[in-house]
């Protein structure tokens, strides 16, 4: 019997991190990207072309333009800015998308429940963000039993990154050679840059900050994570 994931890929560095974590331990992994009519359509674009120079077989775009009626953030509408990571204050930033976690990882659930998958990944992460509340074990953990209830369907929704800075994030890409992948193709940017991206918003904040602590201290660094992937068996 195939061992089969679906995983949430939206083309960013967490997503495509992932990616290629699962790639090697699974038969079958299906991609799905989300089209919630976001602020830049160019997220969609470099999620379909990091998933074809991966050799995945299997992505699927799927149309959730309804949220975006519903979920007000700056990623949803050109007339709310974008603010900078300086900026980004007190209470949810502007970035938030109310249910978008939600809404994804139950579309997910379902897609893995008809193509007979075990297991869905998605690359949210409690110890560096920005604050979102459906990024937290707590929310996941419940929302997996919520989906395995609601179907009885056993099925795992997994977070590789839940636990690791963004630092051990890029170790993660670096144990699996695909660095510089990571580094110049995939888009966290709140403004659609790829790469490095505009700088100034707060997903870019985080990675490059990530991206310096992890080759200041790569050893340490790369040993960290191993303890931890270990520590999973």
């Amino acid at each position: 019997m195939n061992k089969k994931a679906v995983i949430v890929f939206s083309g960013g560095q967490d997503s495509t991190t992932c990616l290629i974590h699962a790639l090697p331990n699974y038969d079958e992994v299906h991609c799905i990207t989300f089209d919630y009519g976001q602020r830049h359509r160019a997220e969609i674009e470099v999620a379909q072309q990091l998933s074809a120079k991966l050799g995945v077989t299997v992505h699927k775009v799927l149309d959730t333009t309804l949220l975006n009626e519903l979920a007000i953030s700056s990623l949803t509408r050109d007339n709310i800015p974008v603010p900078a990571a300086a900026s980004s204050g007190e209470g949810l930033p502007t970035t938030f998308v109310p249910g978008r976690n939600i809404l994804f990882l139950t579309l997910a659930s379902i897609y893995a429940y008809q193509v007979g998958a075990e297991t869905v990944i998605t690359g949210v992460c409690e110890t560096d963000f920005s604050g979102y509340p459906d990024c937290r074990n707590e929310f996941v953990q419940s929302l997996n039993k919520a989906v395995e209830l609601g179907m009885d369907y056993k099925l795992r929704i997994e977070t590789p990154l839940m636990w690791l800075n963004k630092a051990e994030t890029w170790a993660l890409a670096d144990y699996h050679k695909q660095l510089d992948l990571i580094r110049y193709d995939t888009l966290s940017c709140y403004n659609g840059i790829t790469g490095s991206g505009c700088t100034r918003c707060d997903a870019c904040n985080l990675r490059a900050k990530g991206l310096n602590e992890f080759l200041e201290n790569k050893i340490e660094t790369l040993n960290s994570l191993k303890e931890k992937l270990n520590s999973k068996g």
